[in-house]
């Protein structure tokens, strides 16, 4: 089990109902955290439409979770 710190912007703040939450999960990866979470919150985006970062830097898709770690989920930027 990992301990993980969560932050929501914009489409996914809005479908979690929060900007943050701490979770503990048994995903290995930051794709299988937030296929976890898509299940969880009904989240409408997939992966792919999506950048993460972790600790305040942009991360692949496939980095292994960490205790602690901070994870921003980054939806599209609409409007111009």
């Amino acid at each position: 089990m990992t301990v993980v710190n969560l932050q929501y912007y914009a489409q996914l703040r809005e479908q979690a109902g929060t900007s943050s939450e701490q979770v503990t999960t048994t995903a290995a990866s930051l794709q299988e955290l937030y296929e976890e979470l898509r299940v969880r919150r009904g989240f409408s985006l997939t992966a792919e439409a999506l950048k993460v970062a972790v600790n305040a830097q942009f991360s692949a898709w496939d980095r292994p979770l960490r205790d602690g770690d901070t994870i921003v989920f980054i939806p599209p930027v609409a409007g111009g």
